[in-house]
């Protein structure tokens, strides 16, 4: 009789640590980012002027001891903290491979250059 009672309650102890382990899984998925990723909040474009896009973006990183939210790859990233405070945006390849980066003159950010010509000026603000 007590062997069955103690298998019950094993049992029962381990539905509710399955539980509890579905819980917080389902928690880190909604709110948390893993470490050393980023997503992106919100984008907002704005097509308004003849041959121009103006786009801004928010993003939320989980960035490592020495890291900073950055972008790399046309995606936001986190990068070496030393890139963000000396400016030398480029550093971080933050254009796509077949891009060429350049700084803008006054450090404030940086262009993508594509390979048919275009253009994409990022700032940082």
């Amino acid at each position: 009789m007590q062997l069955l009672r103690l298998a019950w309650a094993l049992t029962a102890a381990a539905v509710c640590f399955l539980l509890l382990l579905l819980i917080h899984n389902q928690i880190l998925r909604e709110g948390q980012l893993v470490a050393g990723t980023c997503e992106i909040v919100t984008l907002d474009r704005d097509s308004s002027q003849p041959r121009r896009t103006i786009a801004r973006q928010t993003a939320r990183c989980a960035c490592r001891k020495g890291q900073i939210a950055g972008t790399t790859r046309a995606r936001p990233a986190c990068v070496d903290v030393r890139i963000v405070r000396s400016r030398q945006w480029c550093e971080m390849t933050p254009c796509l491979d077949d891009e060429g980066c350049n700084l803008l003159v006054n450090q404030s950010g940086w262009t993508c250059t594509q390979p048919g010509g275009r253009v994409k000026t990022t700032t940082v603000s």
